[in-house]
């Protein structure tokens, strides 16, 4: 049975100049509010039922392949509702308007309403759909970029003689070709943030040469920004059998900043295990080679030594540069901030004095190396912050420490305003 058409004659065609713009803007403020490209696509063929056509059809490409996103479609009596999608025949043989469209053809008007080849598959699925949707009239453009073509709108109306005029054909090429702006860019930002986060872990130490050790470890970043920054961690073995901690903070949160991130721990590294000087020693060495030789300008930092004897307590040994202190977490719930060894930051002056700390950690005890985005808020004293910290940890002290680090990244980085990076290590 064919449906009436739900408006009058003509009334979702735009009739002026200002109307089309109306449409594109709606649509333009649809494509732009978010970067997920199908949820964007869904919304722009719902701007399209409610004011260009009876039904509008999404389909993406997807390799060899095509996925049809969604069907929304004006429903008499019941408003509009959208028909779920599902994946669909290639297009690389069948002969339907659709893809031709998708082959690289211009915007097409789909007089293939009621004809079917047995066999073409995609034909058969465009039947259908066009019979469940009481399809008189199609027309498909294309979504492309670039002279790549990422799929294609269909534009439906129920009635023959409503057919789409030139206008009005001009304004579904220029929607397939925002839609396709969108897609692209929704592409590419899901490309830039899979090596992002390719780069971070690559950067990141791998910790697994230190199974003697109980360690836990993340980096988490934050929410409104690429999946890398400067916030580090590193945990190494030098030759006399002791582990190097350490944990920092490059000023910046983007790519350019995990790069220098990535030189400095490499400095590291090689200067703790060339010299195997004491944590202060280490420190001037890094500082006056990062001045000498890089553009690195300010840099927080804690370089600590863990010394592992098998019998007898174990020494952690720090100097700290400008960085939040160490925390030291009791089994009992006693909590201690490690605030000795503490000098200015890195990049100021490589001839400062620094000094090494010392404290016996007690038997279950858990160490907490951290950056700021665990604890800071806008607009707070960070005493606060530090506080809160003591308390968690203090509650979760006797937790496995894969426990006690997802719960405190769970509590404490709920927001996620900055990057974090923790490194923890629980004494046996």
């Amino acid at each position: 049975m064919k449906r009436e058409t739900s408006v009058p004659e003509r009334a979702f065609a735009p009739e002026t100049a200002a109307q089309r713009l109306h449409l594109l803007a709606e649509v333009s403020r649809a494509l732009a509010s978010g970067l997920d490209a199908e949820d964007s696509l869904c919304r722009l063929a719902r701007l399209v039922v409610a004011h260009f056509a009876d039904a509008c059809v999404v389909d993406v490409a997807t390799g060899d392949g095509l996925r049809r996103l969604t069907v929304a479609e004006r429903d008499r009596g019941r408003g509009s509702r959208e028909r779920p999608g599902g994946l669909l025949p290639g297009a690389a043989t069948s002969a339907t308007a659709l893809a031709k469209v998708l082959r690289g053809g211009g915007p097409a008007l789909d007089t293939g309403i009621t004809a079917h080849d047995p066999g073409d598959p995609l034909g058969a699925a465009q039947r259908a759909l066009y019979q469940a949707v009481g399809a008189e009239t199609a027309l498909i453009v294309p979504m492309r970029v670039r002279r790549n073509t990422l799929g294609a709108l269909t534009f439906i109306r129920y009635a023959r003689d409503l057919p789409f005029d030139e206008q009005e054909q001009t304004l579904a090429t220029d929607l397939g070709q925002r839609a396709g702006l969108a897609l692209d860019n929704a592409r590419l930002y899901a490309l830039q943030l899979h090596t992002a986060e390719q780069l971070q872990r690559s950067l990141l130490p791998d910790l697994k040469g230190l199974a003697h050790l109980e360690l836990a470890a993340s980096y988490v970043a934050a929410r409104e920004r690429a999946e890398v920054g400067g916030d580090w961690y590193d945990a190494f073995p030098l030759p006399d059998g002791s582990v190097v901690l350490a944990i920092g903070d490059v000023v910046g949160h983007d790519l350019a900043a995990a790069v220098r991130m990535g030189q400095l721990r490499n400095m590291l590294r090689a200067l703790a295990y060339d010299s195997q000087d004491e944590p202060a020693g280490i420190m001037s060495r890094l500082d006056r080679v990062m001045q000498g030789l890089t553009s690195i300008e300010l840099v927080t930092a804690v370089i600590a030594r863990i010394h592992t004897p098998a019998h007898g307590p174990w020494r952690f040994h720090w100097t700290n540069a400008g960085h939040l202190p160490p925390l030291l977490a009791q089994r009992d719930g006693r909590t201690l901030l490690l605030e000795g060894g503490h000098a200015p930051i890195l990049g100021v002056d490589p001839a400062l004095k620094r000094q090494t700390a010392s404290v016996e950690l007690p038997p279950g005890a858990t160490l907490l190396l951290y950056t700021d985005g665990l604890i800071e808020r806008p607009g707070e004293d960070i005493g606060h912050g530090l506080t809160r910290l003591r308390q968690h940890a203090a509650g979760l002290a006797r937790a496995p420490l894969t426990a006690f680090r997802d719960e405190l990244l769970t509590r404490l980085g709920r927001d996620r305003h900055d990057d974090i990076a923790v490194l923890a290590l629980r004494a046996p």
